[in-house]
């Protein structure tokens, strides 16, 4: 249908909505910008060493002019340090989807800029991530090494046990068909040292790059041998004693380039059917007025369809059960070509919602059509009538529905996304392929100030089936602190670092983000692997 926006970019509210949506943006800027620049501090160490540095790795390995999707950007933020002035997010890695001489692939750099690429606590759930992409859409593994390893000063055993979950990822990769190619920019020691062992391919910078078990201190620690970090794990030696190092660099630029031939001897495309490039037509609405359509405040009610309308092609779509459960939109539209099936909040889920939501997504299942979620409820309706009129089951057939769809599904949280809600509008527990949040979101089980009132409720009927009078200073303590405790846990820049999502993005790219994903999704269910058993052993 032919939608007709009631937007008014010159209304107050419009700007007052862009304004907060802005400086949202510019917060989660700061904080990718703060390990940045903490980063570029090292520039002189690294040039001393002759290296270069992450960022300029990671440059140098990507296709000119091509997209990079950045995943987990805030991972470890709050999680290193209680104080939001001193946290550094990122958990010591550059990860994303890009392309490597034309290759879709999953890219992982560890930033040694940040206490020598040591490991944060939030590291090994980052890692697992970007693995469990690149196992779901076929794409092969680089990852350009230098780690001091895990911070021993920071010991979890827990980490230790499922750490190992990584190591068997990469035999995974490789036994699913997916080439694994390490760099050894530096040192890649103790568990590490599994990161070239299990890769595909390997390419040594001399002089800098090592992998060992152990080094030198340790060594000498657990066995009182004498020995140098060079004898022991250099690249020199793996080149040419081990066989650890299918190739040796001259330097990081020399190790990049020749990454990027390995990548492109592997003819990775030439097998996959390219269907024909798709036309498309850009949104009739432009796109940047996202920021002040959509309220920073997630209490504040906004009609989805004007959302809709930025993010689809020509502005075009149809719906699905207009005026059956109005408040749950089932949309029909197309993305960068891609057909799409979108469901979106104007308001909690009703029963005639997730019925009609279960209904469209079993049809977009059935008919091979991605689906794409944008939250902004707080969850499914409760009350007597709701509940009689069997709440509980229509919504459980809906989670069901998102639960069993077989065809992909990108995930963005908007605005609010509490409760049953989340489950049903397939929340990070229902792997969505992709799910991103912005700057403005809130996730939890419910807001900050529905906890707080929930929980006087619970205290004031408890005190008068006691027969006490409620304290009414200690009431509004508690409350306080309820509410400051959920509010700070809803915050995207905490739920993305303790990795509850793929990252936080500014949502005018909102469109060219789902559009990146949906190109993923669909290569890789291009793609015909050839896989064996074992993944591809060192000999």
């Amino acid at each position: 249908m032919s939608f007709e926006t009631q937007i008014t970019p010159n209304a107050p509210a419009f700007g007052e909505n862009r304004d907060a949506m802005l400086n949202a943006v510019a917060e989660l800027r700061t904080l990718e910008n703060r390990t940045a620049e903490k980063s570029e501090q090292r520039r002189e160490r690294f040039a001393a060493r002759g290296q270069i540095t992450p960022r300029e790795r990671l440059a140098q390995l990507l296709d000119p002019g091509l997209p990079f999707l950045r995943l987990h950007s805030l991972a470890g933020y709050l999680q290193d340090s209680d104080d939001p002035e001193k946290s550094l997010p990122g958990s010591t890695f550059l990860m994303g989807i890009g392309f490597v001489s034309g290759v879709r692939s999953m890219i992982l750099v560890d930033d040694s800029g940040i206490n020598a690429g040591a490991l944060s606590p939030m590291s090994l759930q980052a890692m697992l991530s970007a693995q469990d992409i690149a196992l779901r859409q076929k794409l092969p593994f680089v990852h350009l090494v230098e780690s001091a390893g895990a911070n021993l000063m920071n010991y979890r055993v827990e980490d230790w046990a499922l750490g190992g979950g990584v190591f068997r990822n990469l035999a995974r990769l490789s036994a699913a068909g997916l080439p694994t190619i390490a760099v050894l920019h530096g040192p890649s020691t103790a568990g590490g040292a599994y990161m070239p062992g299990l890769s595909d391919y390997v390419i040594g910078v001399k002089k800098n790059g090592m992998a060992a078990l152990a080094g030198a201190a340790l060594v000498h620690a657990a066995t009182g041998e004498v020995a140098k970090d060079a004898d022991l794990g250099g690249t020199e030696m793996h080149a040419t004693t081990s066989g650890l190092v299918e190739y040796l660099a001259e330097d990081d630029g020399h190790a990049i380039a020749l990454a990027r031939r390995v990548m492109a001897r592997l003819d990775w495309n030439r097998d996959m059917v390219q269907p024909p490039a798709r036309s498309f037509d850009e949104p009739r609405f432009d796109v940047e007025e996202i920021a002040g359509v959509v309220p920073a405040d997630w209490s504040t009610p906004y009609d989805a369809r004007e959302l809709v309308a930025r993010l689809v092609d020509s502005s075009d779509f149809d719906e699905f059960k207009l005026d059956f459960g109005p408040a749950t939109l089932c949309i029909q539209a197309q993305i960068h070509g891609h057909t799409v099936g979108i469901l979106a909040n104007n308001g909690p889920i009703d029963p005639a919602g997730a019925n009609k939501a279960t209904h469209f997504i079993q049809a977009c299942d059935q008919a091979g059509t991605p689906l794409v979620f944008l939250n902004n409820t707080t969850g499914y309706m409760v009350g007597t009538a709701y509940e009689q009129a069997g709440m509980i089951k229509h919504g459980s057939k809906m989670i069901q529905a998102v639960s069993n769809a077989r065809v992909p599904k990108i995930t963005l949280y908007c605005g609010a996304s509490f409760g049953a809600g989340n489950y049903g509008m397939c929340g990070i527990a229902y792997q969505p392929d992709f799910l991103f949040a912005w700057p403005t979101s809130r996730s939890g089980v419910m807001g900050g100030a529905q906890a707080a009132k929930t929980m006087s409720h619970v205290a004031r009927a408890g005190a008068a089936r006691k027969g006490v009078e409620v304290d009414e200073a200690r009431m509004a303590k508690q409350e306080a602190a309820i509410q400051g405790l959920f509010d700070a846990q809803s915050s995207p820049f905490f739920t993305s670092g303790k990795i509850l999502d793929h990252g936080v993005i500014d949502p005018r790219d909102s469109r060219k983000v789902i559009a990146f994903c949906l190109g993923t999704v669909a290569e890789a269910r291009r793609r015909d692997l050839n896989p064996n058993s074992f993944g591809v052993a060192r000999m």
